[in-house]
């Protein structure tokens, strides 16, 4: 099944858009869990229990499971696992690198992690979203425009579109 035919049954099957972040910020879980080696598996499969229902999406974002090392990819698997099969995962990792760097990105996150779609940087080129794309079934969420405050900083910036006739 495609993404998206995926994401619209569960859209209907759940009559929602709702797409719920799961971010586990190791401070603020309850705790209980916070010294438990399971403990952000277990904050989010609890997180899936109690929405499961009224979701259309996950969207697991990979910095903060990253951030835990080996424990935190585990955890993000294990995570992933507890989703329902027929709940789409979108992989929050904003993806973008060269073409074989990329091809080991969309491998993990799609073979590996079995992600239904991931969010990828388009700044490095039509070779940087190639190897996503192959997977038919899969999806990409391109960046564009992010919310961080200074985003605007360089992503509303004017740049000239030519060459200065002399380069020093």
């Amino acid at each position: 099944m495609s993404f998206s035919d995926k994401l619209a049954a569960a859209q209907t099957r759940a009559d929602s858009w709702l797409c719920i972040g799961l971010d586990p910020d190791p401070d603020k879980l309850p705790p209980a869990l916070r010294g438990r080696p399971d403990g952000v598996a277990a904050f989010n499969r609890a997180i899936i229990d109690a929405t499961r229902d009224l979701v259309c999406a996950y969207k697991p974002n990979l910095a903060f499971y990253l951030a835990r090392g080996s424990a935190g990819i585990d955890a993000l698997a294990q995570t992933a696992a507890a989703i329902p099969r027929d709940i789409p995962i979108l992989l929050d990792a904003k993806f973008g690198d060269i073409d074989s760097s990329a091809r080991g990105y969309a491998r993990f996150a799609f073979d590996v992690l079995g992600a239904d779609a991931v969010t990828v940087n388009p700044y490095l080129g039509a070779d940087a979203l190639a190897p996503f794309l192959e997977y038919e079934n899969r999806a990409i969420f391109l960046l564009a425009h992010t919310s961080n405050p200074s985003a605007c900083d360089l992503q509303e910036s004017l740049v000239a579109s030519a060459l200065p006739e002399e380069l020093p």
